[in-house]
């Protein structure tokens, strides 16, 4: 794995780092020289216990010691203990040339640039400097005889503390300077270590300096306890390397694999920093398929000597340079550094694919083990290892759904994602506030109504119930009068010249609860209405029922997608609320209208999780009977996908619905699994057919055969038919032809609230289709 140290370059565009380490030698220079020019000169007076620390210090530092489980950026280097104990004795012109000199052969053995290794010493001097200005403040002398007391003890300790913070704090600057907020974090976190390491280091400075006036043969004895700590550390770091291995396969673990990502993570930052092109790191998660089928049938022993030549054909893929781990179980991970793109990392995944295709002789049984990928780059996907490890397992379980071998991570693939959490979260905040209050009054049948619907006189005595007298008006004309006869009288968006009415009185108002006051929060969230797309009969162009369709008008997002919508709610809780919320609201609606004198069939859909539980029954006897709708006003449209779930338990709630009188509808008739054991065994009273068949039937044969056939196949079976994505005249008149039942599209009306509804209703006018416009076929009596 490469090991570079990125604090040994400096990238285009950090002119305030350049400016700081300039800064810093500058200081360091104006401290050191005045010191060390009288050094020559003291050199043959100086005594063999500073001679005996000097070497020490700089044969301590051709070696420094990392710890366990750290970079080799961590690094203690033993000849702080040395030169600290120098400056307490000698002063500080001898502290800061062996300090200098143990610097230069540290950084050369740990091949660091030379202007960091400059820097380094700087960064000393300027700590040994800072140091002796608070040793001044003391007796100074202590290699001397002489009584100490503990005023002396704190001024050496204040030094200590000195030496520490100066050090700490240039280093910190540095790092800040060079690398950004990324690297400020990871600073402050190794404050503790430096404290410990560090810290020790330069408290033994005085025992030493006690030792040296006995005799310089005592300091060289610091080094067993050094070395004993050494020894101790290594040790430990063998235990610490064991810890993150696998014991089946050899291979590095999921601990090592944390350790290696945030790794390259903080190098491949670099390279963006500097903008190389090979600045990716990819994360791809590997997960054998049918492993578990192996291990049920030939054993656990078995399965073992399968991970292990598994891992083996990984490890030739993989190669040096990048990381292979067993994450445990069957799945492993390959950190793939230094990539030009996702191109690469798709390549690699290839390679790991065709290399578990061929199968793996065990016994002379040859088995069949292949995988799936899932694929995570930084820093598209993720800048830490816990984001990349959730992004390349959310890929690997496309790959999965998909009957893919690949697949790279992908926003709209992650249905866990912070953006979808996030509108979950708005979501029940929505359903738990409840239906914003209106204005309403009570209807005749005791149902709360709208005022505006309270003021409609309904339809007279001898017109049809299910639109108003005619009122005269103008408008824009159409040459073809059918076309000008839909579109005006149908399309409540389309401007029109009305004549005036007289006043009708408003009936005085009975006086109502107060609403219930509203959670504020549930401003920032919009609100959740209701639609209404009405159904047509073909053969009379009676309104004969409405569907209910779920809107939700996010303040942020705007119109909410309605299949994301119920995407998003049926992986939680959230659907029982939403079903909850859209069975109340129809019901009610239900009552207004009927209560207004409008009698019409409403349709709403339910999801899979709705009919598991049966809870939505029990849901829909409560309402009826609270409001007092009848059974057969309400139908319940379920899907094929949603039969096959669980066949037995959505049985069973479609039975109890069916025994309280509410119609059961199929809807998206002919894409899912339709058979006519379906349609034999459940007690259906309609089939929708799908609008993918009902938009081409106009231009392709092949559409239009399949619509005369799923009519045709429910008629025989007693059952009503209708036809959704009905868009245009020709194919409302081919449908009839067909003997459709019930046309519902935009050829008619588009979705609409409630009162928008009420109003394309006082304005509709019912169309017949002319037989003779389309001879061909023979047509089935309306329902």
């Amino acid at each position: 794995m490469e090991t570079a140290d990125p604090r040994n370059s400096v990238p285009p565009g950090h002119q305030a780092f350049g400016g700081f380490v300039v800064a810093v030698t500058t200081v360091a220079a104006l401290i050191a020289v005045p010191a060390l020019v009288g050094l020559p000169d003291r050199l043959p007076a100086l005594p063999a216990a500073f001679w005996t620390m000097a070497t020490l210090a700089v044969a301590c530092d051709a070696r420094p010691f990392v710890p366990p489980g750290r970079r080799q950026t961590s690094a203690v280097f033993p000849s702080t203990c040395f030169t600290f104990a120098i400056l307490l004795g000698w002063g500080l012109g001898p502290a800061v040339a062996v300090q200098a000199v143990a610097v230069a052969i540290s950084g050369w053995r740990m091949r660091h640039a030379l202007w960091r290794t400059a820097f380094n010493t700087a960064q000393y001097a300027c700590a040994l400097g800072a140091a002796y200005l608070v040793l001044r403040l003391g007796p100074g002398g202590l290699a001397e005889g002489g009584r100490l007391r503990w005023t002396d003890v704190a001024v050496v300790g204040a030094a200590v503390a000195t030496w520490f913070a100066v050090n700490y704090g240039l280093v910190s600057t540095a790092l800040r300077l060079r690398f950004g907020g990324r690297w400020w974090p990871s600073v402050r976190q190794a404050l503790g270590f430096e404290l410990l390491s560090t810290g020790s280091l330069l408290l033994l400075a005085p025992v030493l300096v006690a030792a040296a006036r006995a005799s310089a043969a005592l300091i060289p004895l610091v080094l067993v306890p050094l070395f004993a700590v050494y020894r101790m550390s290594r040790l430990s770091a063998e235990q610490e390397q064991l810890a993150a291995l696998d014991p089946l396969t050899g291979l590095p673990n999921r601990k090592a694999l944390l350790a290696e990502v945030a790794e390259q993570v903080h190098l491949h930052a670099e390279r963006v920093a500097r903008g190389a092109p090979d600045a990716h790191l990819a994360l791809l998660l590997i997960d054998l398929d049918r492993f578990k089928n192996v291990n049920d049938a030939l054993g656990h022993a078995v399965g073992d000597r399968l991970l292990v030549e598994v891992s083996a054909r990984l490890v030739d893929v993989v190669g040096g340079r990048d990381m292979l781990a067993r994450l445990g179980g069957d799945e492993f991970a390959i950190v793939a550094t230094r990539l030009a793109g996702v191109d690469e990392a798709r390549e690699l995944a290839d390679r790991v694919v065709a290399a578990l295709a061929e199968p793996v002789p065990l016994d002379g049984l040859p088995l069949d083990v292949g995988a799936s990928i899932g694929v995570a780059l930084f820093p598209e996907h993720g800048e830490d290892y816990a984001t990349l490890m959730r992004h390349a397992d959310v890929a690997m379980y496309d790959a999965k759904h998909r009957n893919d071998t690949v697949a790279v991570y992908a926003a709209e693939s992650d249905h866990n994602s912070a953006e979808r959490l996030g509108l979950l979260a708005d979501l029940r905040r929505v359903l738990e506030a409840g239906p914003p209050p209106a204005r309403a009054v009570r209807g005749g049948d005791g149902a709360t109504l709208p005022s505006r619907l309270a003021t409609d006189p309904g339809p007279r005595a001898g017109q049809s119930r299910w639109w108003p007298r005619r009122r005269p008006r103008t408008g824009p004309e159409h040459p073809d009068e059918l076309l000008n006869r839909i579109l005006t009288g149908a399309d409540p968006t389309r401007p029109r010249v009305t004549r005036p009415e007289p006043d009708v009185p408003l009936p005085a108002e009975a006086p109502v609860a107060p609403a219930p006051a509203r959670d504020d929060a549930a401003d920032d969230v919009g609100a959740i209405t209701m639609y209404y797309q009405p159904q047509i009969a073909i053969a009379t162009g009676e309104v004969v029922g409405v569907e209910a369709l779920l809107r939700w008008r996010h303040p942020r997002r705007g119109m909410v997608d309605p299949g994301e919508l119920i995407r998003l709610a049926e992986q939680s809780a959230v659907m029982r609320l939403l079903t909850r919320r859209v069975v109340d609201d129809v019901i009610e609606q239900l009552a207004k209208w009927s209560a207004a004198g409008i009698t019409l069939r409403a349709s709403l859909n339910v999801s899979v999780r709705d009919l598991h539980t049966g809870e939505i029954a029990d849901r829909i006897a409560e309402q009826l009977a609270r409001f007092g709708v009848r059974p057969e006003r309400l139908q319940l449209e379920i899907t094929e996908g949603a039969l096959m779930a669980d066949p037995r338990r959505v049985l069973a709630t479609i039975t109890r619905l069916h025994r309280l009188g509410v119609a059961i509808s199929l809807d998206d008739f002919g894409t899912g699994y339709s058979s006519l054991q379906h349609l034999r065994r459940l007690p259906l009273a309609e089939v929708k057919v799908d609008r993918s068949f009902v938009l081409g039937m106009a231009d392709d044969p092949d559409d239009a055969a399949v619509v005369r056939s799923m009519i045709e196949l429910a008629g025989a079976l007693g059952l009503r038919v209708v036809a959704e994505g009905v868009e245009d005249e020709r194919t409302w008149r081919l449908l009839h032809t067909a003997g459709c039942d019930v046309a519902q599209g935009w050829f008619h009306a588009r979705p609409m609230p409630a009162e928008d509804l009420v109003t394309w209703l006082s304005r509709y006018r019912p169309v017949h289709p002319t037989v003779a416009a389309e001879p061909d076929g023979p047509r089935r009596a309306g329902r």
